[in-house]
């Protein structure tokens, strides 16, 4: 009876801890740079829309995470192991540990023009440009993301190293540049980004957008690079032994 009752108290630990790892994660945002506000009138109503759309996803994430624990609440007392590994697998699948396939898009960022027809070195993609690429597609519902076949995750850092741009620890200084995207809306997100201006923003840095024909099967690796979240700790346990 004792070795039950530790063995769930450990069971609910690890689950805790997982938990909030993956809360940890799924909430932080790619970070822009603070600027000065200058959007008119419609550009606000765009956000505002934008902003309610990400508020009701977060919503629904925290639904989805509210029926997991109740989930597992039922099961513990059946069989905590079984429990663990179903919640363990599923918070990895929503990490980004785990590959994932379905409908999408392909997106290949190439040069404009050519450095001889310029007479000009080309620079290579900004940071701020890529990362505002990727937080459009995410407000057009894409679900995964992958460039040059790595995985974009919640906790993914975008920026220049010594002239270089760099996702994580992977330099972004050759063309032409991949991006697959997952979607639940192919259709939805093939349309708004060819009715995007993503595309003028590209070409004021003589780069151009090529957007592909919805895919219907994409596969997107996992996510390989270690994954640290700071300010958390394993919860101690107040019991001491007793039971």
């Amino acid at each position: 009876m004792k070795q039950k009752s530790w063995i769930k108290g450990l069971s609910f630990a690890l689950l805790t801890m997982i938990f909030g790892l993956m809360l940890g994660i799924q909430f932080q945002t790619i970070k822009e740079p603070v600027e000065r506000d200058t959007r008119d009138m419609w550009q606000l109503r765009e956000d505002l829309k934008k902003e309610q759309q990400l508020q009701a996803e977060l919503l629904n994430e925290i639904r989805k995470y509210d029926e997991i624990i109740e989930s597992y609440k039922k099961q513990e007392n059946s069989n905590p192991e079984t429990a663990l590994k179903e919640t363990l697998a599923v918070l990895k699948e929503e990490v980004g540990l785990t590959e994932i396939s379905g409908e999408g898009i392909t997106i290949t960022i190439d040069r404009l023009f050519s450095e001889e027809l310029l007479g000009v070195e080309i620079q290579n993609i900004s940071p701020e440009l890529l990362k505002r690429l990727i937080n459009e597609l995410n407000s057009y519902g894409a679900k995964e993301i992958s460039i040059e076949g790595r995985r974009v995750i919640n906790s993914t850092v975008i920026r220049d190293i010594n002239g270089q741009t760099k996702m994580d620890n992977f330099s972004l200084n050759s063309f032409p540049i991949k991006i697959n995207v997952i979607s639940d809306n192919v259709e939805k997100l093939y349309n708004r980004m060819n009715a995007s201006n993503t595309d003028e923003d590209f070409a004021i840095d003589n780069l151009k957008l090529t957007i592909s024909d919805p895919i219907e099967q994409l596969t997107i690796p996992p996510y390989e690079d270690p994954i640290r979240v700071r300010n958390m700790k394993p919860v101690e346990s107040s019991d001491k032994g007793g039971g």
